[in-house]
């Protein structure tokens, strides 16, 4: 599976660490640490895929976020619960999410009406635990997405990047 990911500043990979020893009991913490923008398929044509996502965000702007907190999804559509996440609060992301609607199918309950911008942290533990992690207070961490990334999801790893300028 391919995608388009939003890399995010060191800083919110340094509260993801500061987290880590809460989500010790989940089933599952990530390590690698971004925000999944889109969604585009297998990877029967690679270099389509890719040609396509870039076409569809030719000339968009760099765009504010901000992590604003900790929440997490207590019923989502795909995998384990509970998934703990940074919540992203940012319109501009969900600008260019709605433009690659545009170009590539939407995964019902995932995309579309239903994308929520966020980092996850863990997923597959207890609900309580989720439940004061996200009664947690955090300072907000702002930044401007720059770049996004073509991200290959079998390798786990950035194929290629796309600049937006400011």
């Amino acid at each position: 599976m391919y995608s388009v990911n939003v890399p995010v500043p060191g800083r919110v990979r340094q509260l993801a660490n500061r987290l880590h020893p809460d989500l010790i009991g989940f089933e599952t913490v990530r390590e690698d640490h971004s925000c999944l923008l889109k969604r585009l398929g297998g990877a029967d044509h690679v270099a389509q895929l890719q040609h396509r996502a870039h076409r569809a965000l030719e000339g968009t702007p760099a765009v504010e976020a901000a992590i604003t907190g900790i929440d997490y999804f207590e019923d989502p559509p795909l995998g384990s619960a509970p998934v703990v996440y940074l919540a992203v609060d940012s319109p501009g992301l969900e600008d260019v999410h709605a433009a690659l609607t545009e170009a590539f199918e939407p995964v019902d309950g995932l995309e579309g009406g239903d994308y929520v911008p966020h980092v996850t942290l863990a997923r597959g533990g207890d609900l309580a635990t989720a439940r004061r992690l996200a009664d947690r207070e955090i300072d907000p961490i702002r930044w401007t997405v720059s770049e996004l990334e073509f991200w290959d999801g079998t390798d786990k790893l950035p194929v290629s990047r796309v600049s937006l300028p400011s």
